[in-house]
């Protein structure tokens, strides 16, 4: 991946590293326990910034990923829940239950009654490369209206044509990658829609029509608002 996008090769010379927008962002704010504002809400890894911009440089966002995950969450989360053994039940005994419960298995009925010849994994995949391709860091209006149309005219093939092997009432991870590819294509074209509405440069959005001479992000405080 490094030759492809350097024509360096990696085994013959040193890899370049260099700092980039990435590294200055920050994530979440969190206390010590990893525990953001909403009680009961964690963010761990590159979501929250404990370690500020230090997390971002390659695998340190593994380790901290591992550290958190490993560590911290099993200790803190734990404590954060023994308070909650003596809180009465939830009861699930209720319309919003079951209709949650019937929404579901709507879907998933839907899903195994297709039978078409695509598997998930294909059209996940053309579906990654239209927002590698449309709605990566740098962005034009162009390109974020066809990769708007493209997840549209893919969902549509997807409801058509998508194959999930085996059933409903077994260990199924097709079933399990299918569902989520549904949520992934709302995900991808909300963030296209996003990045549409945001004509200025800001953060890690870097739209193409937002720039300076130089080639530096161009923001525009004065007209837009992160409200937006």
């Amino acid at each position: 991946m490094y030759e492809k996008i350097t024509a360096s090769s990696p085994w013959e010379e040193p890899m370049m590293i260099y700092p980039a927008i990435h590294y200055t962002m920050g994530g979440i704010w969190v206390d010590y326990d990893l525990q953001t504002t909403i009680p009961g809400l964690y963010a761990i890894g590159e979501a929250n910034f404990s370690d500020h911009g230090g997390n971002r440089l390659g695998a340190s966002a593994l380790m901290q990923g591992l550290a958190d995950g490993y560590f911290v969450l099993p200790v803190t989360i734990g404590d954060y829940l023994s308070y909650k053994f003596a809180e009465p039940k939830t009861d699930v005994n209720t319309k919003e239950f079951d209709d949650a419960e019937k929404a579901v298995q709507a879907r998933i009925d839907r899903l195994f009654s297709i039978k078409g010849k695509q598997t998930v994994d294909s059209i996940h995949k053309r579906l990654g490369n239209i927002m590698w391709d449309y709605v990566g860091m740098a962005r034009d209006e162009a390109g974020l209206k066809k990769a708007i149309a493209d997840i549209k005219a893919l969902k549509k093939e997807f409801y058509e044509d998508v194959n999930v092997p085996g059933s409903q009432f077994e260990f199924n991870q097709e079933l399990e990658k299918a569902l989520r590819l549904e949520d992934f294509f709302d995900i991808g074209e909300l963030m296209a829609r996003d990045a549409l509405n945001r004509t200025e440069s800001c953060g890690g959005h870097f739209r193409v029509e937002s720039q300076t001479e130089e080639g530096e992000a161009k923001r525009d405080d004065s007209s837009m608002s992160l409200s937006r």
